[in-house]
């Protein structure tokens, strides 16, 4: 039970850290569909690896009707994982989440092959996700990365990056865009200098 209280508080802090528009926690916690996400895929992911895999998959799309967020069971989420806003968002059955990682909406982290095996996304520890990016196939978004908004990314990313563009394309992060409340959403815009190629 204290492992549980102290989970929920630390996804409450870490809501308000994320989101300059997060007020208190007890209404965070009633209003924010990202956390009730992330809690119902929480307990989804227990029976999932119990083998209780029917009444997993039924909890996740229960939790999909009420928040616009699929999540399949079988994913690996990691501490400190955020959404904001969420609607839209789909992370497939192999994807690994690590610590620390935040998603907008409209991000899909999915599959290019129907085969059983590794087939969805690695994101590793403080990974940033904006708006309407698709991260397909099992590549690896290295740590302290950033996806711009309607990126699709097809390959690895390395560390301390930023991939934007259609295909995306990686340049490192500069220091100044490492600030936790940067909207990945600037890199579209700003993201890449004069000369560069796209």
């Amino acid at each position: 039970m204290y492992q549980l209280v102290r989970m929920i508080r630390e996804d409450l802090q870490n809501a308000r850290e994320h989101d300059p528009a997060a007020r208190g926690d007890v209404e965070n916690a009633i209003v924010y569909s990202g956390l009730h996400a992330i809690w119902s895929h929480r307990i989804a992911h227990a029976m999932w690896v119990r083998g209780l895999r029917g009444p997993a998959r039924i909890l996740a799309q229960a939790t999909r009707f009420f928040t616009g967020i699929e999540i399949h069971p079988g994913a690996t989420i990691g501490r400190r994982f955020f959404i904001d806003h969420g609607m839209g968002i789909v992370i497939g059955e192999t994807a690994e989440i690590g610590e620390g990682v935040m998603l907008y909406h409209g991000v899909t982290l999915g599959g290019q092959v129907l085969t059983q095996t590794k087939r969805h996304p690695t994101l590793c520890d403080g990974v940033t996700v904006g708006a309407g990016a698709k991260v397909l196939g099992p590549i690896t978004i290295g740590k302290g990365s950033a996806i711009g908004a309607n990126a699709v990314v097809t390959k690895d990313v390395p560390a301390g990056h930023i991939a934007v563009g259609i295909p995306a394309k990686n340049r490192p992060r500069n220091p100044d865009e490492c600030i936790k409340l940067v909207d990945p959403d600037a890199y579209v815009t700003g993201g890449f200098p004069a000369n560069y190629s796209i």
